[in-house]
């Protein structure tokens, strides 16, 4: 079996090219390898200051009913693009829409995955 840490990698490699594909502000530089460094970005930082943004944030979060998490979840993608020379954003709403994809993408391959996966 694969190991998970690939398998969401993977995952999040195809999510990010197919918001790339579906939504016009978001601009993928390169090929698969550049992809997927792009995801391994993403990754980290979902990872490391998605957390720390959420916790400053909360008040904001809390007031909007949970609907400043798609902004985060944005403003993550648009830090990926600084950090990266491969990813292009052309601001938040782009950046917003990018995420839902990315969100949305990744659950759904996630239990695609899952189902067809043997069970030990």
């Amino acid at each position: 079996a694969m190991p998970n840490f690939v398998r969401r990698w993977i995952i999040n490699a195809v999510s990010v090219a197919l918001a790339a594909h579906l939504v016009g502000g978001i601009h993928l530089h390169g090929g698969v390898l550049e992809t997927f460094m792009v995801a391994l970005v993403f990754g980290l930082v979902n990872a490391f200051v998605k957390p720390l943004a959420v916790l400053l944030s909360l008040p904001l979060l809390l007031f909007s009913l949970g609907l400043f998490y798609f902004v985060l979840n944005g403003a993550m993608l648009m830090l990926t693009a600084r950090l990266t020379p491969y990813l292009d954003v052309d601001g938040l709403g782009a950046a917003v829409l990018g995420s839902l994809v990315i969100s949305l993408a990744s659950v759904a391959m996630g239990r695609l995955i899952e189902k067809t996966e043997p069970r030990d």
